[in-house]
């Protein structure tokens, strides 16, 4: 049984680079569902789980929260 690596917190400044987004249009895709949500990691810091930035980036025009 082969195990999966475990899935990566990415910061907003990896998943901006990897997006190609600014921050802006990334928070206004949160806010419409269209963009995974991010996941608090301590107080005054979040990120994105890996699999659900690639997952977006495999079809983001048609990417919604509902489909997960």
């Amino acid at each position: 049984m082969a195990s999966q690596p475990p899935d990566r917190i990415l910061r907003l400044d990896a998943v901006l680079d990897r997006t190609g987004l600014s921050r802006s249009t990334l928070y206004r895709k949160m806010d419409a569902g269209t963009f995974p949500k991010r996941v608090r990691i301590a107080q005054r810091c979040i990120g994105w789980r890996e699999s659900a930035v690639n997952e977006w980036m495999r079809n983001p025009m048609f990417y919604s929260i509902d489909q997960q």
